[in-house]
């Protein structure tokens, strides 16, 4: 049972309370001016009656006005009754009543003005929450407006009211002017354009600002051209036309847009002969192929859609004469626009580079018969291109301003072009070398011989003041005297035209000058050996010899030894030995064989035999190493020839000494086969024996199959199971390796292309050399178990695959070189007296003699 009591008080003599309330009254009245206590009874009393919880509110509050923990219980239990009733209510007035109470304390709590205003907003109660949000911006501190605007802004976006929101944003502004792009976007989505272009104009011009979108000035700026350029009737205020120049001359890398933006401004305005004026200039300044290309798109749209909008009209209101030669008048616009784009895209690469000498000659092409643009071009572009700062050779466009000329027949003209183009001041002396030959050619086209020679003569004068070629401090005028391109024409034209001293002449110039190359040392011989004055073309050779250092200087070499040969045989013997033996001193191996080769030549016909062996041997060792194999086959095959087979043997001995594993393996080969031949047997298996130290037999099965081909020729058991013996002691010794026997174990493995831990898959971590030497001790093993015991055979070598009954078989074929012993013949060795010794010929095979040998 519920004990309801009345307490009598003479501020409220209706107050009324439970019994279950009476511990917390009695702590209030002990401590009434505790915010703790009075939190702990509302808290109890949150299920009580709204009047009566607002009650103790009021009561709460009338002891501590200044608690800011009861003000924002109590503001929001009150905002919470009425939620859910409607906004004309008159509870709604009580709630705000109860605010403006509260205000009058707290009316320096954000929290408090933020939850009023949101809840007048919900009122839809304009003025009232205007003038509130208004209120708490004067009330609070400077720094508490950042907590109000967002929400202040908010409600002045929900309604349609451009004024109270532009004045709202203008004061907003002034407490943060980096928000200005978000007031741009209200203007622009009020329709405010005019004051949206001061503003974006504003925030462009200050170098301060910083977009919170990120935006960049160029993004801001083109904002605006795109802004100002696409309303102008509706942006006044501003001078469209000055501030789209000045992002002009601001941003340099997007003129192509900016130059389209204030097109399109004119032609929105209506006056379309002005946006035409804009397109041409804008076609003569700009600097990139991109620009260029955005902007003559634009031009050509804009031209397509004045003649599609003038045939639409006319085809509406019927056509009129005025109307038809208008509409003519822009197709022949738009037709030369068209017809102009390689051109004005020539200027524009120009204006690049106007050094580009490659770009005069497109642009004089794309002038194709039209003379007067051609000469206007040509002029230009001579003028204009620094011979310092060019890009190509600069010479030609002298060079194909003469041309013209001449292939109009105007050769006076040609000739002043090409005598102005030899004064002027180039970078290279190639380039004026250039064109003074092109002045002979010119002469030489039209038969004039003798003026040819008087201007290559001029050309290669001695100037009055003589400098280095290379001296680039010196004019190209004081240097071109020692360009060999000039000179190489007028020994061309002296040697068609001119005389026998006057071309001997200017070969000699050249030499003395030391410009000279190995080719015009070789012309100059060539030409003296055609006019019979051979001593002086030898000479010749000798002064371009002492020019030049190897290798410039071998084919001056070869074509000088092989003339003197030529010319004297064996009659200078001495003199040409002496020449090789100057030409082969210093020679680099690689050029080396081709001289050797010629000297034993000339030993071999006109000298001695042993002279030219001796100089196959330097040869052998003077050549590069990959050309000592072919030198050996050359040396041994001369030798045969000469001096018979029997003279070759040391030569094989140095040959194998000296040349690598595989070519050694060649020349034992063939060594032994020359002994087999011979009958030289014990020699020809000596020389195996010896080659088979570097024969693998995993790697050179050819080699062993041959030896035993060998054997079985001319062997017995013995020497086979000698050979099978070697065989397996080779082996072994290239198993004792480590690389060979990591690739016979990824051999037996299945990977040959792997490594030495893919023989232990799942074992990675197991030690590589720990592998090998488990592999090892199994070969080890299995050589012991192959070998076989001493009871079953006397002989102690290492076995072989063949077995016995093979190695018999092998040793009953028919031996055709085996010498027969009867014995009829050992009882006469028997008879014989002790110091008596029975001979045997037997004729010597011819080979032994070689050419030596009388037919």
């Amino acid at each position: 049972m519920v004990v309801m009591a009345r307490v009598p008080r003479p501020e409220r003599p209706d107050l009324v309370f439970e019994e279950e309330d009476l511990p917390y009254e009695e702590e209030i009245m002990r401590n009434q001016f505790s915010v703790k206590c009075w939190l702990r009874y509302i808290e109890f009393k949150q299920g009580a009656p709204k009047p009566r919880l607002n009650q103790l509110y009021e009561r709460a509050l009338k002891l501590l006005p200044c608690s800011y923990k009861l003000w924002y219980r109590y503001l929001k239990a009150r905002r919470a009754q009425v939620k859910h009733r409607c906004v004309a209510d008159p509870a709604y007035e009580d709630v705000n009543n109860c605010h403006e109470r509260a205000f009058v304390f707290m009316h320096k709590m954000p929290r408090l003005w933020l939850d009023y205003c949101q809840f007048l907003m919900d009122q839809g109660r304009v003025t009232h929450t205007r003038r509130t949000f208004d209120r708490a911006l004067r009330a609070l501190p400077i720094t508490q407006h950042s907590r109000i605007w967002p929400l202040y802004l908010r409600f002045l976006r929900s309604h349609p009211l451009p004024e109270t929101a532009v004045r709202g944003y203008r004061r907003f502004l002034k407490l943060s002017p980096e928000s200005a792009e978000e007031y741009i976007e209200y203007l622009k989505s009020s329709d405010r354009l005019d004051e949206a272009a001061q503003r974006l104009a504003t925030v462009v011009n200050d170098e301060r600002f910083v977009s919170k979108a990120g935006k960049s000035n160029y993004q801001l700026w083109h904002e605006l051209c795109d802004l100002i350029s696409q309303n102008p009737d509706k942006v006044q205020s501003l001078n469209v036309d000055a501030i789209i120049r000045g992002g002009l001359t601001r941003f340099t890398d997007q003129l192509g847009k900016l130059w389209c933006s204030l097109a399109d401004y004119y032609i929105r305005s209506g006056h379309f002969e002005k946006a035409r004026d804009v397109y041409e200039e804008a076609i003569r300044t700009v600097m990139t192929v991109r620009d260029f290309t955005q902007v003559f798109d634009s031009y050509a749209q804009f031209e397509e859609s004045m003649i599609a909008a003038k045939m639409e009209t006319a085809s509406e209101l019927g056509r009129e004469e005025e109307d038809d030669v208008d509409l003519e008048l822009r197709l022949a616009r738009f037709e030369q626009l068209i017809s102009r784009r390689p051109l004005l895209l020539n200027s524009v690469l120009l204006r690049q580079n106007p050094h580009h000498v490659h770009e005069w000659h497109k642009r004089v092409a794309l002038h194709q018969g039209r003379p007067r643009e051609i000469i206007n071009t040509y002029t230009e572009a001579v003028q204009t291109v620094d011979p310092f700062k060019a890009t190509g050779k600069p010479h030609t466009l002298w060079v194909a301003f003469a041309k013209f000329y001449e292939d109009n027949g105007q050769l006076d003209d040609a000739r002043v072009i090409l005598e102005k183009a030899t004064k002027v001041n180039f970078k290279q002396v190639d380039d004026l070398a250039s064109v003074w030959c092109q002045c002979g050619e010119l002469e030489l086209r039209h038969e004039n011989y003798d003026e040819a020679l008087r201007l290559l003569r001029k050309a290669t004068a001695l100037p009055a003041r003589r400098a280095e070629y290379f001296d680039a401090s010196e004019p190209v005028q004081n240097r071109v005297y020692k360009s060999l391109k000039v000179w190489s024409m007028l020994a061309d034209l002296e040697e068609s035209l001119g005389t026998f001293q006057s071309t001997k002449a200017v070969y000699d110039r050249i030499l003395d000058l030391r410009i000279a190359t190995p080719q015009i040392v070789i012309n100059y011989a060539m030409f003296l050996e055609e006019h019979k004055y051979f001593e002086e073309s030898f000479k010749a050779y000798e002064r371009g010899i002492s020019l030049f250092k190897w290798p410039n200087v071998s084919d001056i070499w070869s074509t000088y030894l092989t003339k003197f040969i030529a010319r004297y045989g064996g009659r200078k013997l001495e003199r040409a030995r002496d020449l090789f033996e100057q030409a082969l001193d210093g020679c680099p191996p690689k050029y080396a064989k081709t001289l050797y080769l010629l000297y034993a030549q000339l030993e071999e016909e006109w000298g001695l035999a042993r002279h030219a062996m001796a100089v196959y041997d330097r040869a052998t060792r003077a050549v590069e190493p990959t050309q000592q194999y072919d030198m050996f086959n050359i040396y041994i095959k001369r030798a045969a020839e000469i001096y018979g087979v029997t003279h070759t043997r040391g030569i094989y001995q140095k040959a194998i000494e000296v040349l690598s594993d595989e070519h050694a393996r060649e020349m034992c080969l063939r060594f032994a086969d020359m002994e087999c031949k011979l009958g030289e047997i014990d020699r020809a298996r000596a020389i195996y024996s010896f080659c088979s130290q570097i024969c693998d037999p995993r790697t050179t099965g050819a080699f062993w199959q041959t030896w035993k081909d060998f054997e079985v020729r001319h062997g017995n058991e013995d020497t086979i199971r000698e050979m099978l013996r070697i065989r397996r002691s080779v082996q072994a010794t290239y198993n004792t390796q480590v690389n060979f026997m990591a690739s016979q174990m990824l051999k037996v493995s299945g990977s040959a292309t792997g490594t030495v831990s893919d023989l232990a898959p799942g074992q990675s971590g197991m030690d590589d050399m720990k592998l090998l030497e488990q592999r090892a001790e199994q070969l080890a093993a299995e050589a012991e178990r192959d070998q076989p015991s001493r009871a079953q055979s006397k002989i102690f070598f290492v076995r072989s695959d063949a077995s016995r009954e093979e190695l018999a078989e092998l040793a009953q074929q028919a031996n055709p070189e085996e010498i027969q012993l009867g014995e009829d013949e050992d009882e006469d060795e028997m008879d014989l007296e002790p110091n008596e010794v029975r001979l045997e010929q037997q004729s010597v095979p011819a080979a032994v003699f070689g050419s030596l040998k009388e037919d």
